[in-house]
């Protein structure tokens, strides 16, 4: 199949100027209601992935997310999402993106265009065989990720691509491509709109699964998250209470002594 790039291609709606905000939201609301069913056609990919992912972090590998623009700062949310939540230190799950932090707020012109950017930057991290690089694009075409994914691939290193185009570019550059294709955006090109809505639930998917599978998630209870708040600490105490059988006061000062759900867990059933 030849390379299409669907996400430029022509909106299906045209004079929005002219449509009511209750149409504008309904329309959007109906073009989004396309994007789950994309991401479903694309779960066997993401399952290999995943698969492929808990093994090598059970050795110590890492993930590291390349990207530019609305993908870029997709990956940086996702990674910067899993110590909070799964009590994980930062560097397992790292996101980078085309003209570093700066490009969280504000575009860096020409940051994307860089073939050998994406790979000197992994570098930095001593990045080897046991750790996963996945390019995040919606177009499939930016440079500074599918040229890290190319060198990353020349040293056995896995490689995976999250775009939103078939057959593209980055998608070749992958050993594992991941296509979620959600068709033409409602303003035309805007690729923030149902294209970044299908990596975020595509990233959402992969960290999910694989912090359950590495044990992080008990039942259904996050108890290994980070206590930062009140509203945190609250919920770790309602998961001891159920859990222990305890009163409030006891969960809270378990949970407090210990700091995680599960290590409160772990102390109670060894005394």
């Amino acid at each position: 199949m030849a390379f299409q790039k669907i996400t430029e291609s022509e909106s299906l709606y045209n004079h929005l100027e002219k449509m009511s905000v209750g149409e504008l939201l309904e329309n959007i609301n109906r073009e989004d209601q396309k994007v789950a069913l994309a991401v479903q056609r694309a779960i066997p990919q993401i399952e290999q992935l995943v698969t492929a992912l808990i093994d090598r972090m059970k050795r110590g590998g890492r993930i590291f997310y390349l990207g530019a623009g609305t993908s870029g700062r997709l990956g940086v949310l996702d990674a910067s999402e899993i110590p909070p939540t799964y009590g994980m230190p930062n560097t397992i799950v790292i996101g980078l993106i085309a003209g570093g932090d700066t490009a969280l707020r504000n575009p860096v012109e020409s940051a994307e265009d860089d073939w050998i950017k994406g790979w000197n930057e992994l570098q930095a991290y001593q990045i080897d065989k046991d750790d996963t690089v996945i390019g995040i694009a919606a177009s499939g075409t930016t440079p500074y990720v599918i040229g890290a994914l190319q060198e990353a691939r020349k040293q056995g290193i896995l490689t995976a691509s999250i775009s939103c185009n078939p057959d593209s570019p980055m998608a070749a550059a992958a050993e594992i491509a991941i296509e979620a294709i959600v068709g033409p955006e409602f303003v035309t090109g805007s690729t923030r709109m149902k294209s970044g809505t299908a990596q975020k639930m595509i990233l959402n998917m992969i960290t999910s699964s694989v912090m359950i599978k590495l044990g992080r998630v008990k039942g259904n209870r996050m108890v290994n998250m980070q206590l930062t708040n009140q509203k945190l600490v609250d919920r770790g105490v309602r998961m001891l209470m159920e859990e222990l059988k305890l009163d409030n006061e006891q969960a809270k000062h378990l949970l407090l002594l210990h700091g995680s759900v599960k290590k409160a867990i772990d102390a109670y059933h060894k005394e």
